[in-house]
């Protein structure tokens, strides 16, 4: 039978379809679409079907669902449309809780009806309710001493280490003051200062030639004296010998290199490398100095050097070294200290069952990262500016000369006090506003 005979057309519409039709051809200026009229059929075809909503019209008239099917009983009635979204109840458990919700949100049922398992729940995507991925464990810290050498210096012969590490591509240094590595029969009551990871054997068929150049040897290398050193455990010395003098540096290019006067790194490590090549006094007898000066590669309190340089520009601008890390979107002091402690713990130092160590430093904050990540520190030794200890008539002279020659040293600045107005007050900065363990003098 034709649309335009459909006796429910006709009592919808109200009047004959071809009538109707015909009516609406007629309106208008302009011709009508050429499939005008199959929009009205299928409209009237729709509404004759049965009770329809706005959401079910438009699946009725573009799905082949518009022509009505036989009734059928409601146990073989299938659903045209199964949600994939999980009961509301099953949400709720994967939803993290947010301020406003109310109290009826959280209360999540503990075991939701077996119906609700039919669909899986969805994890949402992108919402503020999703839960947060948990991060890989980080690893820990595994550092590797790569080479060795013995370097003199103005303070003294020092040995110096390179270590690798698995947190950062950065080469860190150790350089390690201890006479009795020199002697092939140490007879001194104290154990040699020496890395347990450049004395381990690397692999199997390592040559003694390998592990001499490396720096794993035992006294003086000459040309007549090529001792490799063997995997052997430290041995722990008496308790009452002192401990031996550590110092952490960070990298300072502008102290060091250049001989800035902003800052007293180039002075301190100067002053680290003297304290622990000085003899140590124990019981009636002198033992040579030791100690460890671990030198991390962290500029500028760990923001780099170029960040460094943009924040000297801000102290110009009135800021002091603190806040003018803050405007730069830094913190006042970013360096770390987890490679630090192993390395000193590669070398024997600061373990439970190895030696502890006298930390130069005058940050209190330095000594609880330090002892918050297993370092065993003895005691605090301060290490007080060498211009302020003149001023209380004792230390190095204020002028670089004595008897016309230059204070030599192991840096830019070498024996020389450091001094000025830009050194005052980044002195002042780190005793009030970082809490350094230093009393200020009288005229700062």
């Amino acid at each position: 039978m034709a649309l335009t005979e459909s006796p429910i057309l006709s009592s919808r519409l109200g009047v004959e379809p071809q009538a109707f039709l015909d009516s609406q051809r007629g309106k208008g200026r302009h011709l009508p679409r050429r499939d005008a009229f199959i929009d009205s059929l299928l409209m009237a075809t729709v509404f004759a079907s049965g009770p329809q909503t706005r959401h079910h019209i438009g699946h009725a008239i573009y799905t082949p669902h518009c022509i009505p099917e036989p009734e059928k009983s409601s146990h073989e009635r299938k659903r045209p449309y199964v949600s994939r979204q999980a009961p509301r109840s099953l949400r709720l458990q994967n939803r993290l809780p947010v301020q406003g919700d109310s109290q009826n949100d959280h209360q999540i049922p503990k075991s939701p009806p077996t119906s609700a398992l039919k669909s899986p729940p969805l994890q949402p995507v992108n919402s503020v309710h999703t839960p947060l991925v948990t991060q890989p464990k980080v690893p820990a810290v595994e550092v590797k001493c790569m080479g060795r050498s013995r370097i003199p210096t103005f303070h003294g012969t020092v040995f110096l280490h390179i270590y690798h590490n698995n947190r950062d591509n950065k080469e860190h240094l150790a350089i390690v003051a201890d006479s009795a590595q020199f002697s092939n029969d140490n007879q001194l009551p104290v154990p040699p200062i020496r890395s347990h990871s450049l004395d381990a054997m690397w692999r199997e068929n390592e040559s003694e030639s390998e592990r001499v150049t490396r720096g794993a040897y035992i006294g003086r290398l000459t040309p007549e004296s090529q001792l490799p050193s063997q995997p052997t455990d430290r041995p722990i010395p008496p308790s009452d010998i002192p401990a031996p003098l550590v110092r952490i540096h960070s990298e300072c290019f502008t102290g060091e290199t250049i001989g800035s006067m902003r800052c007293d790194c180039g002075e301190q490590l100067d002053e680290a490398m003297r304290l622990i090549s000085q003899p140590v006094q124990f019981g009636s007898s002198t033992i040579p100095g030791r100690g460890v000066v671990v030198y991390l590669r962290q500029e500028g309190r760990g923001i780099g050097l170029l960040s460094k340089l943009l924040a000297y520009n801000l102290q110009d601008l009135g800021h002091d070294t603190v806040s003018a890390n803050l405007k730069l979107g830094h913190k006042a002091d970013e360096r770390e200290y987890e490679v630090a402690v192993a390395i000193l713990k590669d070398l024997g130092l600061g373990s439970e069952q190895g030696e502890g160590v006298r930390l130069l430093t005058n940050n209190p904050d330095k000594v609880a990262a330090l002892e918050k990540e297993g370092l065993r520190v003895v005691e605090r030794v301060s290490m007080v500016p060498r211009s302020w200890k003149c001023q209380s008539g004792s230390g190095s002279p204020l002028s670089g000369e004595e008897g016309g020659r230059r204070l030599p040293g192991a840096t830019m600045v070498g024996g020389e006090a450091v001094s000025g107005e830009d050194l005052d007050r980044y002195l002042r900065t780190k005793v009030v506003r970082m809490g350094h363990l230093l009393p200020l003098p009288l005229d700062l």
